[in-house]
């Protein structure tokens, strides 16, 4: 079953496409992220930090689903992904936090 990406409507219609090039150029292998330059666990297998099985996504660096070119792009694993969101999500909750407040 494929991974679907949080906010589909912000996504192009060939983004099933575009993501599997992104995975395929890099081998099935996580890229490595800032925080873990060095990741290349491989989809599929156990993560060799983690353990868990790991399933490569592929994200966006600068968070905005319809920027597509191939370097606003990466290819990683859960651990590199949620790694980098953080702070992104953490953001996101508080402004919803406080647009439920208002």
């Amino acid at each position: 079953m494929p991974i679907r990406p949080e906010n589909r409507r912000r996504y192009p219609a060939d983004w099933p496409a575009i993501s599997r090039g992104k995975k395929e150029r890099a081998g099935w292998r996580c890229e490595g992220s800032p925080m873990y330059p060095a990741c290349r666990a491989k989809h599929g297998e156990p993560h060799p930090v983690t353990g868990s099985r790991v399933v490569l996504t592929t994200a966006h660096l600068d968070h905005t689903p319809e920027n597509c070119a191939d370097e606003n792009l990466r290819a990683w694993c859960q651990r590199c992904h949620n790694t980098y969101d953080l702070q992104h999500r953490l953001r996101n909750a508080a402004a919803r936090r406080a647009e439920a407040r208002a």
